[in-house]
C-alpha cells in the first residue's frame, strides 16, 4: 500500500473551523512557548533557592530540600502531570478545587502544565546549582567571610555568579529538555505542538506531514534557544575563568 503524500494539507481547513491546519500548528507553537517560558521562570527561581539551601548550614532545611528533589525527580513526569490535573483539585479545599475544575479548560490545562513542568525542572536545576557551588574552591567562601560579608551576601556576590558561569552548558540542556517535555501536556488536552500535530494527523490521516512539521518546529525553537544561551554564556563569561571559550 503506497502512502499518499499531500503537503498542501497544511492549507486545508481544520475541522474545528478555527482556520487551516497550519494555523493550528502555529497556535501549538504559541502554547508551547508560553508553557516553556513560565515553567522555566519557576524552575530557575525554585531551583536556585533549593540548590542554595542544600549547600547551607541549616541541616533540617537541607534535608527538606533533598526530599523535595528526590520526590519530584524520581516520579515520572507524565504521572506528575496526571496527579496535578486529576488528583490535586480533589484534595485541596473544595472551593479551590471547584474553581480549578470550573475554570476554562484551556487555561486549566495550561497552568497545570506550567506548574508541573516548572517544579519537575526545578529539581534538576537545583542539583546543578548544588553541584556548581560544591565544585568551587573552599577559599571562595572563606574569602567572602574574611571581607565581612554575611552568609547571604557570600552567595549573592561570590558563589552564585561563579556557579552560574560554570553550569551554563547544562542549564542550556535543561532549557531544551523543558521545551521538549511540553509535549506531554497534550495528554491532558493542551494543544501545543505535539497536540496540534496529533490532531492534524487524526483528522487528515497525513501522518508523516503532520509530525514532519512538528519536528521542524521543535528544531527551529531549540536552535534559537541554543543560540540565545550561547550568547548569554559569552556575555557573562570572565576571561580566564573556568568554562570560558578561548
Amino acid at each position: 500500500m503506497n502512502y499518499n503524500w499531500n503537503w498542501s494539507i497544511f492549507w486545508a481547513p481544520a475541522p474545528d473551523g478555527s482556520g487551516t491546519y497550519m494555523y493550528t500548528l502555529i497556535k501549538g507553537v504559541y502554547w508551547t512557548l508560553g508553557v516553556s517560558a513560565l515553567a522555566w521562570i519557576i524552575a530557575l527561581i525554585v531551583g536556585v533557592m533549593v540548590g542554595v539551601l542544600r549547600t547551607g548550614r541549616i541541616k533540617w532545611l537541607a534535608n527538606i530540600c533533598a526530599g523535595y528533589v528526590e520526590i519530584f525527580r524520581n516520579i515520572p513526569l507524565l504521572v506528575q502531570l496526571f496527579l496535578w490535573y486529576f488528583v490535586f483539585p480533589e484534595i485541596v479545599p473544595k472551593a479551590l478545587g471547584d474553581f480549578i475544575k470550573s475554570a476554562d479548560p484551556t487555561l486549566s490545562t495550561f497552568w497545570t502544565a506550567v506548574v508541573c513542568l516548572g517544579l519537575f525542572t526545578s529539581t534538576r536545576v537545583a542539583e546543578q546549582i548544588r553541584a556548581g557551588i560544591n565544585s568551587l574552591p573552599v577559599g571562595q567562601n572563606m574569602a567572602g567571610t574574611a571581607l565581612g560579608l554575611r552568609r547571604a551576601q557570600v552567595y549573592r556576590y561570590i558563589l552564585l555568579p561563579e556557579t552560574v558561569r560554570i553550569i551554563m552548558p547544562p542549564l542550556t540542556s535543561e532549557a531544551l529538555n523543558l521545551i521538549k517535555n511540553t509535549s506531554v501536556a497534550f495528554t491532558i488536552g493542551l494543544i501545543e505542538i505535539t497536540g496540534a500535530a496529533r490532531s492534524m494527523q487524526e483528522f487528515s490521516f497525513q501522518i508523516f506531514e503532520s509530525f514532519a512539521a512538528a519536528t521542524v518546529l521543535y528544531l527551529i525553537i531549540n536552535t534559537v534557544v541554543v543560540i540565545l544561551m550561547r550568547y548569554i554564556e559569552k556575555w557573562i563569561s570572565v576571561p580566564g575563568f573556568i568554562g570560558t571559550e578561548k
